[in-house]
């Protein structure tokens, strides 16, 4: 069963505290919504969270799988999107099933002969998305996962996590904007 847990966290970027004594824990099916302004730190606790940077205290425990999703989609962009999404499909050892599956339920699957370059700013979010459905990973950590989605974007991410959480998996969300996570415990900045 997959697990995430933060026990009396803190936050130092540049010197600065950005946030301590932070304490949550989300099991299967679970989903948190980070809020707050910018600066406070919601960035820097999902890449805590992913084990990209180092607590300033406390704990985090991790059990399961992860799949990250920051502010860059992180594709090369002289790659078709398929070929670049197979890249990623290596690391996480999944097949090209998957990568059309996670294109599918995006809606971007004729997108795939596209070089990265030439997607728009919503298409190279979708893309994003779409790598961490193909990953299977029990853990989702999606940084600002709405930015430059349009409405018919926002749905099908939605549904997207609705079906994740109800497979037993985890959402870790921060964004400014609604994402039909409204059943998500509010962790506030």
């Amino acid at each position: 069963m997959p697990r995430l847990a933060f026990d009396r966290v803190a936050c130092l970027r540049g010197g600065r505290l950005l946030f301590e004594g932070m304490s949550f824990a989300l099991a299967a099916g679970d989903a948190a919504l980070l809020t707050g302004p910018n600066g406070v730190g919601k960035s820097s606790l999902m890449r805590i969270a992913a084990g990209l940077l180092r607590p300033g205290a406390g704990t985090v425990t991790r059990e399961g799988g992860m799949a990250f999703a920051g502010e860059q989609a992180a594709l090369d962009a002289a790659l078709p999107l398929g070929r670049a999404l197979g890249f990623w499909a290596g690391l996480d050892r999944v097949n090209a099933d998957d990568v059309l599956r996670g294109l599918d339920a995006m809606g971007i699957a004729n997108l795939a002969q596209v070089p990265v370059r030439m997607l728009s700013t919503g298409q190279r979010k979708r893309a994003a998305i779409a790598r961490v459905i193909a990953g299977s990973a029990p853990i989702w950590l999606l940084d600002e996962p709405g930015n430059g989605l349009d409405l018919a974007a926002l749905d099908r991410l939605g549904a997207a996590m609705e079906t994740h959480r109800a497979g037993g998996g985890i959402v870790l969300a921060a964004s400014h904007q609604p994402l039909g996570l409204d059943d998500a415990r509010e962790i506030a900045l």
